[in-house]
């Protein structure tokens, strides 16, 4: 019943909404390209960037580019000048990204990084970068390490963004097993309970973080 009620829930809040075109040409693309149909939730990207308006930020760290979808939300709350920088694994996925953000008018805003996030994260680390925004949606074996890392290359004041929670559920499961699952549990437990973070986990769609660094 509380499933139904969640989905449901979901449903009848994207009714409210018209559609956006820019956002669904990263869908049609995504399609095309035969790309994993997991952009973040409509509502979520929506949130995205009410969160970077309402902070001010404008050095923006994005851990998985996908089709481009949570970049334009992202470079839409910019307030001007500033700037999104995306890790992407797959050269394929970010050249999609890029094609969409360009269309949507953010061709000049983004700036793609290709490899394994953890080592783009390692030379950012060197060079002394700082962020002031950052959203992880990319492999959730990884997720406690992207938490870490989002910490260390934090301005004071920072907001640390995840995507899914839920898992589709997984995480609330006690039967649900794996390592992707084990590791989504303790980057939640980090996010409600780490001292340096102040934080909420929202329940709907697949669930979302969102963590300011104190």
């Amino acid at each position: 019943m509380e499933d139904r009620y969640f989905q449901t829930a979901d449903r009848y809040v994207e009714s409210l909404y018209e559609t956006d075109a820019d956002l669904e040409r990263v869908n049609e693309a995504i399609r095309q390209h035969g790309m994993p149909e997991i952009s973040v939730a409509p509502g979520y990207g929506r949130l995205l960037t009410m969160l970077v308006r309402l902070s001010g930020a404008n050095r923006l760290l994005e851990i998985g580019a996908l089709g481009g979808y949570s970049g334009i939300c992202l470079a839409r709350g910019l307030n001007g000048g500033g700037k999104l920088l995306s890790l992407e694994l797959k050269e394929e996925f970010a050249s999609v990204a890029k094609e969409n953000l360009t269309a949507a008018g953010f061709g000049d805003v983004v700036e793609y990084r290709i490899g394994e996030a953890l080592d783009s994260l390692e030379r950012l680390g060197e060079e002394g970068a700082a962020f002031d925004f950052f959203f992880i949606d990319a492999d959730k074996g990884n997720y406690v390490n992207y938490l870490d890392w989002a910490i260390r290359l934090a301005a004071p004041g920072a907001l640390i963004v995840g995507d899914n929670a839920l898992l589709h559920g997984k995480t609330m499961d006690p039967e649900a097993k794996g390592n992707s699952v084990a590791v989504v549990r303790e980057f939640n437990k980090r996010i409600a309970t780490d001292p340096r973070l102040e934080s909420t986990i929202l329940p709907a769609y697949d669930g979302l973080c969102i963590a300011r660094v104190k």
